[in-house]
Order: C-alpha cells, then structure tokens, then sequence
C-alpha cells in the first residue's frame, strides 16, 4: 500500500471568499470543487485558487490542523497565506546560493 498524503488547502472562491479543507488527493479534490461536486460551500463560487497547502504524515495531524486553521480569521487564515508565501521565498532565495 502506498502512502498517502494528507494535505490541509486553503481556496480563494471567486466572490473572494475563503474555503479550508482536508483532501488526500488534492487534484481530485480541486477536481470536485470545480465540477460543483466538491463541498456544499464552493459550489457556484468558481473558479478557485489555492492560495494555501501543508502536507502531513497523517490523517489526525491533518484534521488538526484543518480544525486550527478553520477558526482563524479572514485576516489570520491571510496573515498564515503571508507567511507561508514568505517561507518559499526564502527557500527559494537559499536555492540559488
């Protein structure tokens, strides 16, 4: 058996709403979300941008972390979009050296 990736993803809806949710498949996923088959919330507010994605070794770790994201804020999930943007950027920038 193959290992799975537990993935916690944050969506900007196209009214620029925000979604969190917890996938294993994330292109699957996004696949729903599109097709209207996703969760209730998204459907009829494509398209979709994933401005947010961690990965975890498991399940729990995973819902967790969906749970602690889901009660921040619009301000707090965009401050956390923030810093994880700036975290690439830097790993980025070390890349290069």
């Amino acid at each position: 058996m193959t290992e799975q990736e537990h993935t916690v993803y944050i969506l900007k809806c196209g009214d620029g709403s925000l979604y969190t949710g917890y996938t294993n498949d994330l292109e699957n996923r996004l696949k729903m979300h599109e097709s209207g088959k996703g969760a209730k919330y998204t459907r009829g507010r494509g398209p979709f941008q994933v401005m947010f994605v961690e990965k975890f070794p498991t399940k729990e770790t995973a819902m967790k972390r969906e749970y602690e994201i889901k009660q921040l804020t619009r301000k707090g999930k965009f401050q956390l979009i923030r810093d994880k943007l700036k975290e690439v950027i830097q790993y980025d920038h070390s890349k290069k050296l």
